[in-house]
């Protein structure tokens, strides 16, 4: 760059293009279509008007994208999303690795559907955070459902219980693969001593969406019952979450 060059005499960009799309052909006086901004109006006022239940997947997914490229029909690449993860929940829950190997996708989108993702989350553990579980099953399962349902990679929790069955803590143990998780009875009891955590809730998902226990699976649930039976830990429950319904090992004489 010039030094003696003044501001005034640089030129400047019609645009700040997001990394995520490509720089706008711009109209006479450098503004976007028009059809634009009356197709995301519209959108906007049917879902302030009758909310998300009435709307497609790829619509809700358009609102979400809206924020990160403010100047394209986004429409196309929600559809893609759609189509390539299933449901606009997995699409929020993919893998970053897996996004980015979307045409169309950059961080300004991933980072826009991990807050989505985050407040999702956040909403669904304040209603279970520091309150009795066993009076709030509902709330407990819509939890697990929204924090692990739709992940792509096993992923085991262990929820803490005090003595008047109020959830004090809520931690994620391990990740694996599609398939396998590690788990390890001696860290999870460890942990409930440390917490002086008097029950325990076993919460794990199956990404193949069927919350059918292996054989793997009720052995470690029969481990870390007989760890923790030892130490006069009650194990309440081992919950496997699918995508559309969960498995209680309570329920099913397994615990």
């Amino acid at each position: 760059m010039d030094p003696n060059r003044t501001f005034g005499e640089m030129p400047l960009p019609l645009f700040q293009p997001a990394t995520d799309e490509a720089a706008p052909i711009p109209l006479p006086g450098g503004k976007a279509p028009s059809y634009l901004a009356d197709h995301r109006a519209r959108l906007r006022e049917r879902f302030m008007a009758g909310g998300a239940a009435a709307m497609p997947d790829y619509e809700l997914l358009e609102l979400v994208l809206f924020r990160a490229i403010p100047r394209q029909d986004v429409k196309p690449l929600a559809r893609r999303l759609i189509e390539a993860f299933g449901d606009f929940n997995r699409v929020l829950t993919a893998p970053a690795t897996r996004l980015e190997q979307m045409d169309g996708v950059g961080p300004a989108v991933i980072t826009e559907l991990r807050i989505v993702e985050a407040a999702a989350q956040r909403m669904a553990r304040a209603r279970v955070m520091h309150r009795p579980i066993l009076s709030g099953w509902d709330a407990l399962l819509d939890y697990c459902h929204t924090a692990m349902a739709h992940r792509e990679i096993e992923q085991f929790r262990v929820l803490y219980l005090d003595r008047k069955n109020v959830l004090i803590a809520d931690e994620e143990q391990a990740r694996g693969t599609v398939d396998h998780v590690p788990v390890y009875p001696r860290e999870i009891i460890r942990r409930a001593l440390e917490l002086n955590a008097s029950a325990l809730i076993l919460v794990h998902n199956h990404p193949s969406g069927d919350p059918t226990p292996s054989d793997a699976d009720i052995t470690m649930t029969a481990r870390i019952a007989q760890a923790a039976d030892s130490m006069g830990i009650t194990i309440h429950d081992h919950l496997i979450i699918g995508k559309s319904r969960e498995l209680s090992f309570r329920s099913q004489g397994l615990l």
